[in-house]
């Protein structure tokens, strides 16, 4: 009897399908998770993609039966594709999206020789033809049992690694775990520019099996890298409670790395001229102002739980995207520490890959200083921001709420006042080498050593101090021509759209 060949690819196609595997698919959502192809349908709302390796089963036939593989290796537990994400908002050609989607229902997610491969050709055509990768990373590592490859040694020739960093600076790379993520699967994971993780991940270089395996100790896969410790550590950027949440995510972020949106809306902005203390020693949330400031609902806040004193992120004014810095004066009075810094030469880094200006909000009285910072490496990760900043090629525009002081001032501008495109401040603008209350103590030490202690010794420091205010505001830097120009702060977003125009 003959065999009706287009008959035959509708079963063996309807293998790879979350119909046909109804028992793996109801245990993924018994655990709270989605599917792979659940994730895939969503990132392109549905649209028609153009998979690779779809018939891929483990390179295990010398154990299993085929139609055994084909039940239970589906697609060889990872669904490579091209196809559009946010199709609604940009153009085809900038949609385009490479899609890495690992699926632990398959082997837990392991890395096979197929896997592998399949993983290489994708990454190899995201080069060629330029195209931003979104790569889902849940997995135990590396599968020993793949028998039907002969390899000899270690088994180490694995390109994957290599091509997926080699893309760094190249195309944008976002990584999205949910679940447990080990060794090969977390070394993919923490090379990606952004990293989007759900509270229920474990992320770790290896797993319990290896970790014993060294004579390091038993321990559960719940006990290594929960999300609770990669949040406030920096290797998460943004944490978020499920799968669908991720997703959403990564598609935002995803978009500002695909152009300007022409639909945006904002608050009303008089309200900003109020927006800062009058006591010019209280602190205040930035996030209320940024995001008064920004598009509704653009911000996206990178590694918030992580180098408190500064906030990164990504944002729009009027459809532009831009990278964002800004000091947190609610931490550390807003000087820059060591993980600060890091965090804020690591969006520098992001920016100049994804092509990104940078808009910077500064109020710091510079980088912390003392023997507990030196301790912890200050002079290695502070000058860090320095050399991110030098290497800059977008253009920065700078905008001052409040202090601009020392070291650290110039690092939230790229290294110097003079590298903005534009640099303006709000008039409750202060600058100085260093912050006031230190300046008056510094300089006027003896002075104030010679009047004795209470009322009459406070009030000459608060004389001292009022007139060093005075020298330093922002519009006698503008006069010195430190800045470009003094504004009104609800002019914040024009004067922020007419220069990244430019």
């Amino acid at each position: 009897m003959a065999h009706d060949p287009l008959e035959e690819f509708q079963k063996r196609r309807l293998n790879t399908l979350d119909n046909a595997r109804g028992e793996a698919v109801k245990k993924r959502h018994d655990r709270g998770g989605r599917t792979a192809r659940e994730n895939l349908n969503d990132l392109v709302d549905g649209s028609p993609v153009n998979e690779f390796g779809q018939y891929a089963v483990a390179a295990q036939r010398s154990r299993k039966e085929f139609a055994e593989l084909q039940r239970q290796t589906a697609a060889d537990g990872v669904i490579t594709a091209i196809g559009p994400v946010n199709g609604s908002q940009f153009q085809t050609t900038a949609a385009q999206t490479a899609l890495i989607i690992n699926d632990y229902t398959v082997l837990a997610g392991t890395q096979g020789y197929f896997h592998h491969r399949k993983i290489d050709r994708l990454l190899g055509v995201a080069g060629q033809q330029q195209l931003p990768i979104i790569m889902y990373t849940e997995g135990g590592g590396g599968r020993p049992g793949d028998t039907d490859v002969l390899i000899s040694g270690g088994g180490l020739n694995v390109p994957t690694f290599h091509r997926w960093c080699a893309l760094t600076g190249k195309v944008p790379r976002i990584a999205v775990n949910h679940g447990f993520c080990f060794a090969g699967n977390a070394a993919l994971f923490g090379a990606a520019d952004i990293r989007i993780a759900t509270q229920g991940s474990y992320i770790g270089m290896a797993g319990p099996a290896m970790i014993e395996g060294g004579g390091l100790g038993s321990f559960k896969p719940t006990d290594i890298g929960p999300s609770t410790v990669h949040s406030k550590n920096g290797v998460i950027d943004i944490i978020v409670e499920n799968e669908a949440r991720a997703t959403a995510l990564a598609k935002q972020v995803l978009a500002y790395s695909q152009g300007p949106t022409t639909h945006f809306d904002y608050e009303d902005q008089a309200s900003l001229r109020n927006a800062l203390p009058l006591n010019r020693r209280m602190a205040y949330d930035p996030l209320k102002i940024l995001e008064r400031i920004f598009d509704r609902q653009s911000f996206v806040a990178l590694r918030s739980n992580y180098g408190r004193s500064i906030v990164t992120g990504l944002a729009r004014i009027n459809g532009i995207p831009f990278a964002v810095l800004a000091n947190d004066c609610r931490h550390l009075g807003g000087a820059i520490d060591s993980d600060g810094a890091s965090k804020a030469a690591d969006l520098y880094r992001l920016a100049e890959r994804w092509k990104l200006p940078v808009v910077s909000f500064v109020d710091t009285p510079g980088f912390m200083v003392g023997p507990d910072s030196e301790a912890v490496g200050a002079p290695r990760y502070m000058s860090e921001m320095f050399t991110a900043g030098a290497t800059l090629t977008q253009p920065i525009v700078s905008i001052f709420l409040r202090r601009g002081y020392g070291l650290g001032a110039m690092a939230m501008t790229g290294g110097s006042f003079e590298i903005p495109i534009y640099a303006a401040s709000w008039p409750t603008g202060e600058f100085g080498p260093m912050g006031l209350e230190g300046a008056v103590r510094l300089g006027y030490k003896q002075e104030l050593a010679n009047l004795p202690e209470g009322p009459k010794r406070d009030a000459y420091f608060e004389e001292l101090l009022a007139e060093l205010y005075e020298r330093g505001k922002a519009t006698e830097a503008a006069s010195f021509l430190e800045i470009d120009n003094v504004i009104d702060p609800a002019d914040t977003r024009s004067v922020i759209s007419t220069a990244l125009r430019h």
